[in-house]
């Protein structure tokens, strides 16, 4: 069982990086208890979901007066909840962190959002791509003679806001164990993504980083570092950044030395990038394989999510796994002894009312009555 075992988180169910931070936490060996509503699915509902695997499932009407009390049960035995609701949501619904705490001083009470909890935007709506747009991480991406790119909503949703959320839960938790006092956690997707771009923050205060897109070390500006299309219509990703690394490539390929004369020379850079586009389009993917596969040029094949289990390497560390003939990432980071499993599929909605209501108390007799009033599910 993985490192947090003993641990229990409440996930307050949305969609998107709250259910990855508590698939996360669960893929460590947390008892993550999802509280969902009760009743039909929602159109933005997934039959298959992937973040609900390895947990519990509830499904309990906030907005009575007995769901609130049953989720505040939960609570007393929780060491932390988190929800991804807009500033406002759980306070209505006499559920925010002053109330918890009240039910469980000890208890981390995790707050995501696009924007934070407190200034001019926090009660806006926005996405992934808007809050990136804030933090200045989505001006760098794409090239310098087009627009911005979208790149998914992985930097703000999953490593701006998801990621952040499971660390701060986890810091939460520990500090808690050591002083008895629980806390919230104001998780801010667009701060979240802020923070992710420090290394470009240092790089422009070195004077190493020109403030425009696409002419820069790590964002398509340098010849060594992109993308290139193979003679076959398939991908290759180049990050040959080190001299010397860059010296493996030409040995391979046979070029000119004067190539690592303009190696860091940004005002060669276009036409070099220029150049290697040609030599890339010489071979085919597996042809470039065959030659680059093994070294130390800082060569992979751009593989399509959907093909990624495929590559020996993946293959070789067991990267992906099935769970009810679904294939998925395996769990990740790694321990040598408290390894991370995953205990089952996607939790079923409201699969474990009866058994959660009645280890917190509840008797067979007020767990059927909630339920024919529809206070569960």
């Amino acid at each position: 069982m993985g490192p947090l075992k003993g641990i229990r988180i409440l996930e307050l169910v949305g969609i998107g990086p709250g259910p990855f931070a508590g698939m996360m936490l669960a893929d460590m060996g947390a008892e993550l208890i999802a509280i969902d509503r009760p009743g039909p699915a929602s159109p933005m509902e997934m039959k298959v979901d992937i973040n609900r695997r390895g947990k519990r499932s509830i499904a309990l009407d906030l907005k009575s007066k007995e769901g609130r009390s049953a989720f505040l049960k939960l609570c007393e035995s929780a060491d932390a909840l988190f929800e991804g609701f807009r500033p406002g949501v759980m306070e209505k619904l006499g559920l925010g962190p002053d109330d918890v705490l009240k039910a469980n001083p000890k208890i981390v009470y995790g707050r995501m959002t696009g924007w934070g909890q407190t200034g001019p935007l926090s009660k806006t709506a926005g996405h992934d791509i808007n809050y990136i747009a804030l933090s200045g991480a989505l001006h760098a991406m794409g090239p310098k003679d087009a627009p911005p790119v979208a790149p998914l909503n992985l930097v703000g949703d999953y490593g701006g806001g998801g990621m952040m959320l499971s660390f701060g839960l986890v810091c939460g938790i520990l500090e808690a164990k050591t002083s008895g006092k629980g806390q919230a956690i104001d998780v801010s997707m667009a701060e979240g993504s802020s923070a992710l771009m420090s290394i470009f923050h240092s790089m422009l205060a070195n004077h190493r980083w020109a403030p425009m897109r696409g002419v820069n070390l790590l964002d398509g500006g340098a010849h060594f570092y992109g993308t290139f299309e193979t003679s076959d219509g398939h991908y290759v990703s180049f990050g040959a950044i080190e001299p010397h690394f860059m010296q493996v490539f030409i040995d391979k390929t046979g070029l000119d030395s004067r190539w690592m004369q303009n190696h860091l020379n940004p005002g060669e850079w276009p036409a070099l990038k220029a150049e290697l586009t040609e030599i890339f389009k010489s071979k085919t993917l597996e042809e470039w394989q065959q030659l680059l596969d093994g070294t130390d040029a800082c060569f992979a094949p751009i593989l399509p999510f959907w093909e990624a289990y495929k590559h020996p390497h993946n293959q070789a560390r067991e990267s992906f796994i099935e769970v009810d003939g679904v294939r998925q990432p395996a769990p990740t980071p790694r321990f040598s002894r408290t390894e991370p499993e995953v205990t089952h599929g996607p939790a079923v909605k409201g699969a474990d009312t009866d058994e959660l209501l009645k280890n917190a108390g509840y008797s067979a007799e007020d767990i059927q009555h909630l339920r024919d009033t529809g206070k569960i599910g």
